[in-house]
Parts: C-alpha cells; structure tokens; sequence
C-alpha cells in the first residue's frame, strides 16, 4: 500500500510545472543561503569547486559548477573511451537485439530510449554504461570520444526521479524522463551520449550549442541538478575494463574501455 501511494504521488509530482516551479527557485538570490546547507547535507567536495562558495550567487549556479584545472584528469591513449561524468555504474553491459537487460530489475527497449531514430540500429547489438548522478557528484559532462557531432535530438518527457526508488518501482523512467541525446562519430564509430532530467530538474544544456566537435573529455553538456547518463557505444566496437562491474563509482575522465574497427 504504501508503494502504491509514493508511486501516486511521484506520478503527480513528476510534472513540468513543478520541476519550473524548483528551477526558478534554485536560480533566484534567494536559493545562494541554502548553498552551505546543501554541502553539508551531501558531503560535497567544495574544494573541488571553481570559485570560492561566496562567489556563487544561486543555488543552481554552484549545483552546474566547473571544478579547478587538473581535478579531473583525462586518460590518455589511443582510441580510448571515457567516463563523461562523475557516476555510480547503475548497468553496464552487452545490448541484447536492441534491449538494455536488469537496469534496476528493468529491461529497457534502445528504440524507445532514443525516440526511434535511425541511429537505434547502429545499437542494438551494441554495448551499455547507465551512469547515475547523485547530489554529492559534479553535474558537468564531457565528451567520451574524440569526434564529430552527427546529430543532436531533445526529447520532451517526464520529470520522474532517477534515484533507486524511480528506478525500481516506476516503470521505463529513462524513456519516459526528457532527454537530450548527442551522437558523436570518432575514428572507430558512433556513440550515442543520452542525458535524462530528474524529477525536479528536467533541465540539460550544452556547455556550447555552437560546438561540433570535440576533444576526449571536452566539455559537452550539464544538469541542473542530479540524474542519468545512458552512454551507447555501437555494435562490435568496444571492449570494456575487465575490472569494472555494476555498482562502482568512476569518476569523469577515467578509463572505461578500448574502441576498436566494428566487427562486421
């Protein structure tokens, strides 16, 4: 009954108005006094930060922050791919005939996470990073790959919650969530950079929407506050860390795997 009763008002609470509602907040003046509180309260690394704490006037200027020179080191190397965020590996895995298998206890369809578009065939034998933002982690993302922009799509949709309750007991939250979805060509293939909102956030932005290309681990987009990144890779071109498994941390930047030629 009582699951019954916070996915009813999760339902009512998801919708635009009120995620408007939070935003308008957490960009007025009135949003920089609770700035202290909310690092405390999420153990935030404010050392990490650009500026000095005083020197943000919102709550969602220091939740979008940049972080000082050098605290995110980018690996190195040839046709790497890398972290594009600050996360905790919700999935992770080989695409099954176009299906993401057990994100939270959920199978999740590649057609309808990408809105059906052209590119879902490039995918659906392809492999699989579902990366959870919370509160405490850096809400910037950088490009995986080094490459070209192909296309870039916004998907309007929900303002469902991605943390653990959204995602096990809501059903199809990352297709159902509003996305914005960046497919990068490199030298070795596509990859397919898809950015849900949250409940309360639902917005993402491109760091440039005049840039077509970038280096591995330019910046590529930000949340205004936390969420979820589904990273594609396409099919046969990617062979993942070996010591990497659902539930770890990894911070942006950090090695995931090797790109290699498509196989067939």
């Amino acid at each position: 009954m009582t699951k019954k009763l916070l996915r009813l008002m999760t339902e009512l609470s998801s919708r635009k108005w009120l995620s408007s509602m939070m935003g308008r907040f957490s960009h007025s003046r009135l949003s920089r006094g609770v700035i202290p509180t909310f690092i405390k309260s999420y153990q935030i690394p404010a050392h990490e930060a650009e500026k000095e704490i005083y020197e943000y006037r919102t709550l969602n200027e220091f939740f979008s922050r940049r972080l000082k020179p050098g605290m995110r080191p980018i690996h190195e190397g040839e046709h790497v791919l890398t972290s594009p965020v600050d996360a905790k590996i919700t999935a992770m895995g080989e695409i099954t005939s176009g299906t993401i298998l057990n994100v939270k206890g959920q199978d999740y369809s590649v057609a309808e996470l990408l809105n059906f578009s052209p590119h879902l065939e490039l995918y659906k034998h392809g492999y699989v990073f579902v990366l959870y933002l919370s509160p405490t982690d850096y809400h910037r993302i950088h490009s995986p790959i080094t490459g070209v922009k192909v296309e870039s799509e916004h998907i309007k949709g929900r303002c469902y919650p991605v943390n653990d309750f959204g995602m096990t007991q809501m059903k199809s939250v990352l297709c159902r969530n509003e996305r914005l979805i960046t497919y990068i060509k490199g030298a070795l293939g596509e990859v397919a950079v898809v950015k849900v909102g949250a409940m309360n956030v639902s917005s993402i932005r491109y760091d440039d929407e005049t840039a077509n290309s970038w280096r591995n681990g330019d910046p590529l987009a930000y949340f205004e506050f936390g969420s979820t990144v589904v990273l594609l890779i396409q099919d046969g071109a990617f062979t993942p860390r070996t010591d990497l498994q659902t539930g770890d941390h990894v911070r942006m930047g950090q090695l995931l795997g090797q790109l290699h030629p498509h196989k067939g």
